[in-house]
């Protein structure tokens, strides 16, 4: 039995891709074979396509929002009629917004956007890529939820309860999608070194305690954005073609047990 990876004639779709987890998944996607169109709003994805062509992959990139349905229908279609169909998405992209920890200090427009990018990007991701990817006999949905999704203190409420949204939405997709042969899964990273916590990196660069970074996981360390892309290779792949409605964490450990969150700030 082959353990290699092999994505050759598959056509997939990264969002996020201009930086971090969405880039190193994008390049990975390609190296293993696949036909990679690659989304996100920043103009940096245009250096990610730049990458995988240099190393001899097969891509195209398209700046849009992810939370626009017309622009998420757009995107699934460009799959279609650029590659000849559609196999696997991978709904990386995502927003940290609100304050940190700030339930009182937030407002509802603050969450509405929180939830419009990170849990109806991934509803809308699904909604247009099943049937294509059914069309084709099958393949997967890997979406990016977070260990703030499993556990308080990780995150800022919204983003916590928007990750929350996404793990029970693979689950209900899982299920709405019996029979078509398309899996659903989610990924829940831990602390990992991308765009979105450059603050917190950067910070303990400046302090000199980089070497606190992960320090609640057993791992004693934070994450790269390649050791979530393996994970959503995986998933990707016919090698989890058993798994479906599942929440995978890489996260170090942090997740198996409980968490040290913030007390207080109540509002009252």
């Amino acid at each position: 039995m082959s353990v290699t990876i092999d994505l050759s004639g598959k056509v997939a779709i990264v969002t996020g891709a201009a930086s971090g987890i969405g880039r190193a998944s994008a390049r990975l996607f390609a190296q293993a074979g696949a036909q990679v169109l690659i989304a996100d709003r920043a103009d940096a994805v245009h250096e990610t396509l730049k990458l995988i062509e240099e190393a001899g992959g097969t891509a195209a990139a398209r700046q849009m929002d992810v939370g626009d349905e017309a622009e998420v229908q757009a995107l699934v279609e460009e799959a279609e009629s650029r590659f000849g169909g559609l196999d696997i998405v991978y709904a990386n992209a995502g927003i940290t917004g609100g304050k940190p920890g700030g339930l009182f200090d937030s407002d509802a427009s603050e969450w509405a956007e929180v939830m419009r990018v990170n849990l109806i990007g991934p509803f809308l991701a699904i909604k247009y890529a099943a049937p294509k990817i059914q069309a084709r006999g099958g393949g997967a949905i890997v979406c990016t939820a977070s260990v703030a999704g499993l556990r308080s203190g990780a995150g800022p409420a919204s983003y916590s309860a928007s990750k929350a949204g996404v793990i029970n939405l693979v689950k209900t997709a899982a299920y709405q999608l019996d029979g078509t042969g398309v899996r659903v899964n989610c990924i829940c990273p831990g602390l990992i070194e991308t765009g979105m916590t450059k603050p917190v990196y950067d910070y303990a660069r400046e302090a000199g305690k980089l070497d606190k970074i992960g320090q609640l996981n057993p791992m004693k360390r934070g994450g790269e954005p390649e050791e979530i892309a393996r994970a959503a290779l995986f998933l990707a792949s016919d090698q989890a073609s058993y798994i479906n409605g599942q929440a995978l964490p890489v996260d170090g450990g942090l997740s198996a047990s409980h968490p040290i969150a913030p007390r207080g700030n109540r509002g009252a």
